[in-house]
């Protein structure tokens, strides 16, 4: 059963989590991407809590400027090192003895999540990636690859002063877009009651997720912007990945994953064929077989 309750953290924040399992077991951390909420791994915490699929502790907050959790007003509130403190900190409240069995996330979630192996690799045993560029190869691309950069572009359009208010017209149209298949249409996946669980969640207010990408300052360059360089030692990830990359994802193209040995020795990675960058609604059997096989690696 899959229950939802708040974590207070000691810097302030409070992160609304969905919870599955026995608390004291080994831990599974879930982490969402933008516009979604923790709702996306129902079924992932459904199946890992079960005793026959590793009786799991599996938890996956809403993060910060999402839904129910804390949405501070300012902008440089959503800068990485707010996001990985948070993460940090809720590992520690779930998994005081020691670390977690693994910390699984997905695009925006994916982005802290790789920072948080990066400066927390003690926190988590292993990690996994859903179609989330790693920060090294996001910056060359974005920097020297046309496709990648037309790609992107959509991360101006989130900037904008005004995106919320687009975002929220004519039903969250544009937002449901987000969803849509090469042919324009809606998938399958987005049923009724899935819009219900998605309008809820946008009703709640917009700004803290687009205050992500506010924050951020990896986007697609413009004239006049100096490239962004980061120092190796920001970029390395010492703890076993699993990469699993839908293949079919639209913004985030399949050379991200070039060159990522470079930065994660111990790295696994699963490319999935005729799945698009939602492959976690798409897919949610292919995603538990490859999170189990690799948890018991």
């Amino acid at each position: 059963m899959i229950e939802t309750r708040s974590t207070a953290l000691p810097h302030g924040i409070t992160l609304e989590c969905r919870v599955s399992g026995v608390a004291g077991r080994p831990v599974l951390l879930f982490l969402h991407g933008f516009p979604e909420g923790a709702f996306i791994w129902d079924e992932q915490l459904a199946h890992f809590s079960r005793p026959e699929n590793g009786g799991y502790r599996c938890v996956a907050p809403y993060l910060r400027g999402y839904g129910p959790s804390s949405s501070p007003a300012d902008v440089q509130a959503y800068r990485a090192k707010h996001l990985v403190q948070d993460i940090a900190a809720l590992i520690d409240a779930e998994s005081a003895s020691g670390p977690i069995e693994c910390l699984v996330a997905h695009d925006w979630g994916g982005a802290v999540a790789w920072n948080v192996a990066n400066q927390h690799p003690q926190r988590m045993k292993r990690l996994a990636i859903l179609n989330a560029p790693h920060l090294g190869a996001f910056l060359r691309e974005l920097q020297h690859n046309p496709a990648q950069q037309a790609a992107s572009q959509y991360i101006h359009f989130l900037c904008r002063p005004d995106a919320e208010a687009l975002l929220t017209e004519n039903g969250f149209r544009r937002l449901f877009g987000f969803f849509n298949t090469p042919d324009g249409t809606a998938p399958a996946w987005l049923t009724d009651a899935v819009r219900a669980q998605y309008r809820a969640l946008w009703q709640q207010g917009l700004t803290g997720a687009c205050n992500y990408y506010r924050a951020s300052p990896v986007r697609p360059p413009r004239p006049g912007d100096q490239p962004l360089a980061l120092p190796p030692g920001m970029l390395t990830v010492h703890v076993p990945t699993l990469v699993l990359w839908a293949m079919d994802d639209p913004a985030l193209l399949p050379c991200l994953l070039d060159g990522l040995p470079d930065w994660v020795p111990q790295l696994t990675v699963r490319p999935v064929e005729n799945a698009s960058h939602w492959i976690v609604h798409e897919q949610p059997e292919r995603v538990a077989q490859e999170l189990a096989r690799f948890l018991q690696n």
